[in-house]
């Protein structure tokens, strides 16, 4: 299992290296990554991208729920998203938070579909349309890749940022932060 880094670490602000052979030692690196993802329980990890465990390398995977079989993305680009002209309804905004960024929250407004060229773990390229929330969480690790969190987005879109807290029951407050 990796560690995962937490900004400032300048691996998160990097753009990363696209992967020339998925062998062993991408395999390997995709195995320890679904560890520190499993690993992860406050918040719970929906994605984790190779940045987040330190490595300057274009993969991540996710695992949209516990019961969900991970999946692992290797040199993934984004081809196409919903037209931004097109209704409210093409986006969805929803709360984000980040594993190298605990407690700290924010809404993020995403495309809620997208289309994504990407290797598995074989080497055998896709072009596959992803929607809903893994259309989300894809959007956020690819912004990973070319070294963008997501306040970065918070902010574009002139959003706000919470700091979670527990409060006495233990259950998660959300204060706003003051930029």
């Amino acid at each position: 299992m990796l560690k995962i880094v937490t900004a400032p670490n300048v691996v998160l602000s990097t753009k990363a290296k696209s992967v020339i052979k998925v062998d062993k030692t991408i395999l390997d690196l995709i195995k320890q990554m679904e560890e520190s993802l499993n690993a992860a329980t406050d918040p719970i990890g929906v994605g984790l991208a190779a940045p987040q465990v330190g490595k300057g390398l274009a993969i991540f995977v996710i695992k949209p729920t516990e019961k969900a079989k991970l999946q692992a993305f290797i040199n993934p680009k984004i081809t196409k998203v919903e037209n931004e002209k097109e209704s409210k309804k093409s986006k969805t905004t929803k709360l984000e938070g980040c594993l190298s960024l605990k407690d700290i929250w924010g809404e993020v407004e995403r495309a809620k579909t997208v289309w994504l060229d990407y290797l598995d773990e074989a080497g055998k390229p896709h072009h596959k349309k992803f929607t809903g929330f893994i259309a989300t969480i894809i959007q956020h690790e690819v912004d990973h890749l070319n070294g963008i969190l997501f306040p970065k987005r918070v902010l574009e879109q002139k959003g706000t940022l919470y700091q979670s807290k527990k409060n006495s029951k233990g259950e998660d407050i959300f204060e706003e932060l003051t930029i």
